[in-house]
């Protein structure tokens, strides 16, 4: 039989972390005055002791986790940290009720950016900073599990990963300390750097906070109704270079402040990211210029262009203008690069950058096995070889998106939604990209005028999505369930 305790416990200890947390916005609103402070004060006494209860029931647990617990850990702790991160928003403003506090709150911690709530601007200033800290905690959340967990549960080819990410089997507990001590520290860095970025270009102290945890989260929640939009310029030059760092792979950026540059310039995933971002930014430009008359200047295009194909790229989400504006062509390249994603080991999200290389890697062998089947022909990437377990574990995970996709497009159009909509609200919720667009859309991007089932499917499709579908799916296997 499987142990829950150390699951609960250690599910448990990070509930007491996020109920600390609402300190923060607590005392935002306490400094303006709002009296919405008084909420965030009793939410947090609640969410404190209901982790502190999980530990003290589960005392005597064991610190090592085995392959089943750790699976258990990974899906059970995206579904229960939404739970008490909604409490704020059903409580407080915007007074919401619980499915769309859930979306919002399952928004956040996945690093989506989609909002529920209709009028932003209206929203008192500590439920803004909320639902940053919301996303700034998931996505710290998801590099330390692609670091940890993933490549030792092998979800998706992350096996490939685990010589990089320590050999954590057996001791996972133990190591993810150290491992998270890295990250979070290249996470503060960022945070930091990029709060005083916004600042020194002209953002308010709140804003430029409140931005750069959403945007070195990629998660894209902004507080106000036009999203990025309301400051245009300097502002977006930055966002897109912090979009691009956060969204390459941690572990280089650690190992470059340990003085070792050459993983980070020799990483044949950030070469390709960094490739593919260019030719997309650069197809749009041009198609945009030559075939889209507006009156723009041309360096005003060049900026506009850059900056949302890479929210979109990244996984960010944050919009400065209408992307639809742009043509068909611009359109339908978007979401193609929303379903590439970061890179592995990254807040980016969607596929990830790896297993579309595994993919080419895997395609270009067997054309080569086509014209001389009798040579053989080694999968490598990055001078290592890709072992069979890791090529079929890929192209399972693409499957399975490809698949689960499909589905949600179905599912959310047999709920009434347009077309259009249910296609833009699945590819937003199982990539994790936020942005939607549709007749259903509100003016500020909200899906608050969406069927109820249309919102508990996107929950589903953010949640499977942000985990690697394979680490929720694998749970409805019975054998799993085995000793």
């Amino acid at each position: 039989m499987i142990d829950f305790r150390p699951v609960v416990q250690t599910i448990g200890k990070i509930v007491v972390v996020l109920g600390v947390g609402m300190a923060l916005p607590m005392l935002v609103d306490l400094w303006y005055g709002d009296p919405h402070w008084q909420v965030f004060l009793q939410i947090s006494v609640l969410t404190i002791l209901a982790g502190v209860m999980s530990v003290v029931t589960t005392r005597g647990a064991a610190d090592t986790l085995t392959i089943q617990q750790a699976f258990l850990l990974t899906s059970g702790l995206w579904a229960v940290l939404p739970i008490f991160g909604a409490l704020p928003f059903i409580f407080g403003a915007p007074n919401a009720s619980f499915t769309d506090a859930y979306f919002e709150a399952m928004s956040g911690v996945s690093t989506t950016g989609t909002t529920a709530f209709p009028d932003l601007d209206s929203l008192p200033r500590g439920t803004h900073l909320w639902r940053g800290i919301l996303q700034w905690s998931g996505g710290l959340g998801i590099v330390v599990v692609a670091m940890v967990f993933l490549p030792v549960m092998k979800v998706g080819g992350m096996q490939f990963f685990r010589s990089e990410g320590f050999d954590t089997l057996g001791k996972i507990l133990p190591r993810a300390g150290e491992i998270a001590a890295e990250m979070t520290r290249i996470y503060f860095f960022l945070t930091g750097a990029c709060i005083i970025t916004y600042i020194l270009l002209g953002m308010t102290g709140f804003d430029a906070v409140m931005h750069a945890l959403t945007t070195i989260s990629t998660g894209g929640f902004s507080n106000y109704d036009a999203s990025f939009g309301t400051y245009l310029g300097g502002p977006e030059w930055a966002a897109s270079l912090f979009m691009v760092l956060a969204s390459i792979p941690f572990i280089r950026m650690v190992q470059a402040l340990r003085g070792n540059m050459s993983p980070l310039w020799h990483d044949v995933q950030i070469r390709a990211y960094l490739r593919w971002i260019a030719y997309s930014c650069g197809a749009i430009i041009i198609y945009r210029l030559l075939y889209m008359h507006q009156d723009m200047h041309p360096l005003e295009v060049v900026r506009e262009t850059i900056f949302n194909t890479i929210s979109t790229f990244s996984g960010t989400g944050y919009a400065s203008t209408d992307m639809l504006a742009w043509g068909h062509l611009p359109f339908s390249l978007l979401i193609v690069v929303g379903l590439i994603g970061g890179c592995t080991g990254s807040t980016g999200c969607s596929v990830k950058v790896f297993r579309y290389l595994v993919l080419f890697q895997t395609v270009k062998a067997q054309i080569r096995r086509m014209h001389s089947p009798h040579r053989v022909y080694p999968l490598r990437l990055e001078g290592r070889s890709l072992d069979e377990d890791v090529v079929n574990s890929v192209m399972a995970f693409f499957t399975l998106f490809m698949l689960s996709f499909g589905l949600l497009i179905v599912g959310l159009a047999l709920t009434g939604l347009h077309t259009k909509t249910a296609l833009t609200a699945a590819w937003t919720a199982i990539a994790n990209v936020g942005p939607a667009w549709g007749p259903e859309i509100t003016a500020n991007g909200s899906i608050a005028e969406f069927p109820t089932t249309a919102k508990w499917l996107m929950i589903l499709g953010m949640y499977v999505g942000r985990l690697e579908l394979i680490a929720v799916l694998v749970l409805f296997l019975p054998r799993f369930w085995r000793n």
